[in-house]
């Protein structure tokens, strides 16, 4: 390219905008071809359903969490890559079933975003993220929704649907005002807790259990803490501790099964400390 259009380009931003623009769509389109080509020539793929592509697609979406938490770019970008073909491979499946084709999801994507974002593409003026949260369960509700709850999917890990639950609510301003109001609720299903397993009926302790953890999940978003994220950094953490344990008791020639538990503490304080440093 000559130093005259590399100028023109950037003395004119509209430009610069669409030739990058061209690429991302000539990436789509490279992977719209191949799933094309998949779909055609390979054994495998030719084979697959939405059905047998759903549990694939879990696993992916786990994946990405993992990469995210692990904070690694490259592996990020390559589940990201899993996750984008397997969109790819529903919509062309939805195209021969003569459902619906790509197209028809990213404009019906789009669609949406614009209907839901009246502050962007509209009027409306908001003065921060509650707001715009709130909006948007009022405009779902319009759509016909029966209520605010319907958004959150039934097959949603129990951790993480207690959590969509209450951000639901709360668009709706069925929350508490603040982290001391909601800590006192923790207290409070604590003390019920060691009630219900002071008589012994383990329905009755359950359920409190339940209360608790809900309680917990509810302060966690008012310090902002995600509540899935956290917890799998601790398992995360103690599973390095607990294997730094198991290599260092090889080198010891100890046998973890035949120490006593003050002993394994030991050895668990000194990984503590040593994975710390």
């Amino acid at each position: 390219m000559s130093h005259f259009k590399i100028n023109y380009l950037l003395q004119n931003s509209r430009f610069v905008e669409i030739f990058f623009m061209d690429e991302r769509l000539k990436a789509f389109e490279r992977l719209l071809n191949v799933m094309d080509d998949l779909r055609e020539k390979c054994p495998w793929d030719k084979k697959q359903t939405n059905e047998t592509l759903r549990k694939l697609t879990i696993e992916e979406t786990y994946e990405l969490s993992e990469a995210i938490l692990s904070g690694e770019s490259k592996a990020i970008k390559e589940e990201l890559g899993d996750l984008f073909l397997h969109l790819v491979f529903y919509s062309r499946i939805g195209k021969e079933k003569q459902q619906f084709d790509v197209a028809d999801v990213l404009n019906g994507v789009c669609e949406k975003l614009i209907y839901r974002h009246p502050h962007i593409y509209g009027d409306v003026e908001v003065k921060d993220e509650d707001e715009v949260k709130k909006n948007w369960e009022k405009l779902k509700l319009k759509e016909g929704k029966k209520s605010v709850l319907e958004g959150v999917p039934k097959g949603l890990p129990a951790l993480n649907k207690a959590q969509r639950i209450q951000d639901k609510v709360r668009a709706v301003g069925f929350d508490w005002d603040n982290k001391e109001q909601v800590m006192a609720k923790v207290w409070e299903e604590l003390n019920e807790l060691q009630d219900a397993v002071a008589t012994n009926q383990q329905d009755e302790i359950e359920l409190e259990f339940g209360d608790v953890l809900f309680a917990l999940i509810n302060y966690a978003r008012f310090i902002n803490v995600d509540t899935e994220s956290a917890l799998e950094k601790t398992n995360q953490k103690f599973m390095n501790r607990f294997q730094w344990m198991e290599k260092y008791a090889k080198e010891k020639n100890l046998n973890l099964h035949e120490m006593n538990l003050e002993q394994l503490d030991e050895i668990w304080n000194l990984a503590k400390q040593t994975l710390n440093n």
